[in-house]
């Protein structure tokens, strides 16, 4: 639906974002779209309105972006703005009626395009330079677009009936023939284009592996409008924003060769110790509040009531709407679910569901409201459906070879840098190991790891945090699992992060890390004989954040799949934290994946088994989870009546509705879960209970809340299967 063009100040911040989006914010490309002329405006109102519009315009301060095209429209503008000053003289007290319906028409039109023209102008202004140089075409072709609708609109202007003074009619007739007689190739800037020219030779000199003399470099920099450090580093978010933002015409390859190098000129030409670092976004268990800064003097810092979550009084970072219609943070609406509580914290009306609904526009209100002020939001969404942008926009000949350079430089700076040098390199390697296999590969090759480990020591909290996370992105290419697991020590202190980290975000990366190397079966039992590993793992999805226990729970998972795991998860207390997991609805699927495969030793069948309550919830599970967290659910209750014999088997048949839930699996879970659910009305039925079960050749599963002929046959055959998991590996079932 088309948008109206605001024609109002806006009071409150979530209008404010609404409306107009303050200079330094990221803005999709201008003219996109159709917007709706202020229907509520005619005569005198509406040509003040206009002329103020263009008053503003005409104030902007200019941008070395474009510079041809926006002297050129300032130019229209001028003449424009006199044109309405002059017709505000000649209506003098006149209001509502001293315009006809076409001439109010004409206007309402000429104010959209006055708004296109501030969106056109706001965007340029606030694009990045070497955005702005790589998009001129299409940013020239926008000033063309606008220069044919003000043309349209001054042709069917009626300026007969206006009674305009002989100087502001000869302007009108300027006007009307400036617009039209600027030919196509007049849009294009030949300055503009031999610098994006030479933009693109140095990124070929790249290609071919020559990085280009420092000086030329330095000076091409200097011409786009990148002076220093922070200006670089504004340069290459920026970029990585458009990456991300997964426009249809965006050339990712052109684009990710031009970040690295001016990553590459980061570091190889500026002092990035010199930056302005941007916020970070604070972890749970930090002290620090948001919302604390609204009391200070700087009112910078003030959240908006409407970002911050009525729980937790922080800003959402998650933003889900609950059945009642009211807005939290996700963790902080999980943990008040989880405690038992059935209402609404807010409004005290009973929860309908727990279902929890993403609040997408909230989101992307706080999104924008962070970048305006310098934070850095990375929402649970922000990877979801950007891996390919970002794998594409890594894959030129170009930004290969870039990043390799950077990465040279900055495990030099590991090596010889200085204190405050180090933990700025363990950043950038943070975010250079994010991008690809390729960025992966090299730097181990040049030997980050061992220099990666000496930082997890590091007294400075974000060092730390910084080095486990860049060891966590390394860890995703498999030779550099080996690489990690073989240097000597480093095992031991990832677990010591996990143990003792300062940060919140370094602990959970530790154990994500510990799950990325338990993948491989060689790593498995090494990571479970280091001292403290599995206890910490055990802590952290008892008593950490929802994203570290769906990171515990995701290594104890894959560290079940072991042959000789039980006995060591059980004297760990792994597997309490896995049963007291099953009432948690983030973690419960994984958690009964890994009780199903522990229970082969008859201590854990019995300790699983003898509460009713862990029977109930994986009979919970069953019914409400998804076709793998059914799956898993089933064979856990599988390996319950399997190995429990039939007094939990027993057990386990006088749950209520385990019938039903046994006919739907059958109806309509996989193949593995339907064949485990068949088993386990038959080792029902052998276990001599009344339990709705019907015996005969083949197996029946009768609903006694059925009548008539509503029966649910079911063959039942034995056979080896696999457990659901979330990360596919297949773990052989006997």
């Amino acid at each position: 639906m088309a948008a109206a063009a605001p024609a109002a100040s806006a009071s409150s911040p979530v209008e404010f974002l609404l409306r107009r989006p303050a200079p330094r914010q990221r803005r999709r490309p201008p003219l996109a779209g159709a917007f709706f002329a202020p229907t509520g405006l005619s005569g005198g109102p509406l040509l003040r309105a206009l002329a103020s519009l263009a008053a503003d315009l005409l104030g902007t301060p200019r941008t070395p972006s474009q510079p041809r095209n926006l002297d050129a429209l300032m130019r229209r503008l001028a003449l424009l703005s006199s044109i309405l000053d002059s017709l505000l003289l000649v209506l003098g007290d006149e209001e509502e009626g001293a315009f006809s319906d076409a001439t109010n028409l004409c206007f309402r039109e000429l104010y959209v395009v006055l708004f296109r023209a501030d969106l056109l102008v706001s965007y340029v202004a606030s694009a990045g330079r070497a955005w702005a140089l790589l998009r001129g075409p299409h940013l020239a072709a926008s000033f063309r677009d606008l220069d044919a609708e003000l043309a349209v609109v001054l042709d069917v202007l009626p300026a007969a009936s206006l009674r305009l003074p002989r100087d502001a009619a000869e302007h009108l007739d300027l006007l009307r023939a400036r617009c039209r007689r600027r030919a196509p190739c007049q849009y294009h800037d030949p300055a503009q284009a031999a610098l994006r020219d030479r933009l693109l030779a140095t990124l070929r000199h790249f290609e071919l592996g020559q990085p280009p003399d420092p000086s030329k470099l330095k000076s091409l920099l200097a011409q786009i409008g990148i002076s220093d450090a922070a200006s670089c580093r504004a340069e290459i978010e920026y970029l990585e924003e458009q990456i991300l933002s997964q426009d249809e015409d965006t050339d990712l390859p052109l684009i990710g060769g031009v970040v690295a190098l001016l990553r590459y000129c980061l570091f190889s030409l500026f002092d990035p110790g010199n930056t302005k670092t941007l916020r970070v976004w604070p972890s749970p268990g930090d002290r620090q509040r948001l919302l604390s800064w609204s009391s200070s003097d700087d009112s910078s810092f003030s959240v908006p009531k409407e970002f911050s979550c009525p729980i937790s009084l922080d800003l959402m970072r998650d933003p889900v709407v609950v059945s009642t219609g009211q807005t939290y943070d996700r963790p902080s609406i999980i943990q008040w679910i989880e405690e038992g509580h059935s209402t609404c914290p807010n409004s005290g009306q009973a929860l309908a569901d727990n279902r929890l609904v993403p609040n997408r526009a909230l989101r992307s209100l706080i999104s924008q409201w962070c970048g305006v002020h310098g934070f850095q939001f990375d929402s649970p969404e922000s990877n979801e459906g950007m891996i390919e942008c970002v794998a594409a926009s890594c894959s030129s000949k170009a930004a290969i070879e870039a990043n390799k350079a950077t990465a040279r430089i900055l495990v030099r700076m590991l090596v010889e840098g200085s204190d405050s040098e180090k933990p700025v390199a363990a950043r950038e390697i943070r975010l250079l190991a994010k991008t690809g296999k390729q960025n992966r590969a090299f730097i181990a090759e040049l030997g980050a790891i061992p220099l990666l480990c000496r930082l997890l020591l590091s007294s400075d909290r974000m060092a730390q945090e910084n080095a486990v996370t860049a060891l966590l992105n390394l860890s995703i290419y498999e030779p550099n699992k080996t690489r990690i697991m073989e240097h000597e020590g480093c095992l031991w202190l990832i677990v010591s992060v996990l143990k003792n980290g300062w940060t919140t975000e370094a602990k959970e990366n530790a154990a994500a890390t510990l799950f990325s190397l338990s993948v491989v079966h060689d790593y498995k039992k090494k990571i479970m004989n280091e001292p403290g590993a599995v206890e910490e793992l055990a802590s952290m999805l008892t008593r950490g954040t929802p994203r570290g226990k769906k990171d515990a729970v995701m290594a104890l998972f894959n560290l079940s799949t072991h042959p000789e795991s039980s006995g060591r998860m059980l004297e760990s207390s792994a597997v309490l934290a896995l049963i007291e997991s099953l009432r948690n609805d983030t973690v419960s699927e994984e958690a009964a994946g890994a009780l199903a495969l522990l229970m082969k030793q008859p201590t854990i069948v019995n300790l699983v088994g003898s509460s009713e309550t862990v029977i109930t919830s994986l009979v919970g599970l069953m019914r409400r989870g998804t076709p793998k967290g059914k799956e898993n659910a089933v064979s856990a209750l599988y390996e319950i009546c399997r190995r429990g014999g039939s007094t939990l088997a027993q057990r386990v048949a006088r749950i209520p509705g385990l019938n039903t839930v046994i006919q739907n699996i059958t109806l309509t879970g996989t193949k593995r879960a339907k064949k485990k659910a068949s088993l386990i009305v038959k080792m029902c039925q052998r276990s001599q209970m009344p339990s709705a079960l019907a015996l005969g050749n083949t197996l029946t599963v009768v609903d006694h809340s059925l009548v008539g002929n509503s029966t649910l046959r079911r063959a039942a055959s034995f056979g080896s299967g696999e457990l659901s998991n979330p990360v596919s590996i297949s773990v052989p079932v006997p």
